[in-house]
């Protein structure tokens, strides 16, 4: 990866995707995490204030040195250890069955090949673990779902590969798991074909 990729987009990304307003989704999504817990794309750590009681560790995946380095003040204040250890979604250097729980906030859109991260995340978890998610991806109107498939290129060209079409629900389906529940909505501050979003949980089975 170059300038661009290691110092300006982690920065681009964690402005756009780093908002308060977005704070009640986050913690939406972190409610539930318990035991041992992974997260893939961890970025600058803004889920760290939300992780819940329940929860007795994390691991952070996270490829990029500027996003860990971002996080340093929230990894400070944590209340429970965070060690990063990992650097790919798509390949998790972990055994079988080893977390109770895992977590994905607006990652499935950039990693390359989201269907191989999904099956590392079911490896790695616990039979009956939880999958905890919120993802922006393919909007439920078929007038957005136009825009988002004309912007893609653009978008994947700017914004270090991400996707604005990924069907976030099929691949979580398609990978294994089987969805508890899910809410698709719009976020009302953000333009439709950036701002449809999936929150849910998952259970590998």
């Amino acid at each position: 990866m170059g300038i661009y990729e290691n110092h300006v987009l982690p920065r681009i990304v964690d402005l756009s995707c780093g908002s308060a307003m977005l704070d009640p989704v986050r913690e939406q999504t972190c409610e539930g995490l318990h035991g041992r817990v992974v997260e893939i794309g961890f970025g600058s750590g803004r889920n760290v204030p939300f992780y819940p009681g329940a929860v007795a560790s994390v691991t952070a995946v996270e490829p990029v040195d500027t996003g860990w380095h971002m996080a340093g003040k929230r990894l400070a204040a944590a209340k429970v250890p965070v060690e990063r250890s990992g650097l790919d979604g798509q390949s998790l250097p972990f055994a079988d069955n080893s977390f109770d729980s895992a977590l994905s906030t607006w990652t499935l859109c950039t990693i390359p090949d989201a269907r191989a991260a999904l099956a590392e995340l079911r490896r790695v978890l616990v039979p009956g673990g939880t999958f905890h998610f919120v993802e922006h991806g393919l909007a439920p109107d078929a007038g957005v779902q136009k825009w988002q498939q004309r912007l893609n290129p653009m978008q994947r060209t700017l914004f270090g590969g991400c996707h604005l079409n990924r069907d976030i629900r099929a691949m979580i389906e398609n990978a294994g798991f089987e969805i508890r529940e899910v809410d698709r909505f719009y976020e009302s501050r953000t333009p439709k074909f950036l701002g449809a979003l999936s929150r849910g949980v998952a259970i590998s089975v």
